[in-house]
């Protein structure tokens, strides 16, 4: 990974915790998605520095969203979406609706989920 890494998100699904790493080269409009190391996305030229870019996570194919919004001149922000909510928004509901307990068995750490 090269140094235009500027988010990283840890998403909690139902087959795990997912690490989404996101790459945005602001000179050249390069868009590089790695999902727990994997690149999954790569775009290496783009004109538009703003946008989004969607995409699916985990085993269950959960659709993911990335929105790059400029702030100011050169400043982006960048939000992640989970099934259309903000990751914030989406972790809240999922913990309404679902129990987690995370385990220790043998020096692994386990989560079990019922949902």
């Amino acid at each position: 990974m090269s140094g235009d890494l500027v988010a990283v998100w840890e998403v909690a699904l139902s087959d795990g915790v997912h690490r989404i790493e996101f790459e945005h080269g602001t000179t050249t409009g390069k868009r590089v998605i790695y999902i727990d190391g994997k690149e999954v996305i790569r775009r290496d030229w783009m004109f538009k520095l703003v946008g989004k870019e969607t995409f699916n996570v985990g085993s269950t194919d959960t659709k993911a969203t990335i929105n790059i919004d400029a702030v100011s001149g050169f400043a982006y922000e960048y939000t992640l979406e989970i099934n259309g909510q903000s990751l914030r928004k989406y972790m809240e509901n999922r913990s309404k609706v679902t129990s987690t307990w995370l385990l220790n068995l043998d020096g692994i750490d386990c989560r079990v989920v019922l949902g």
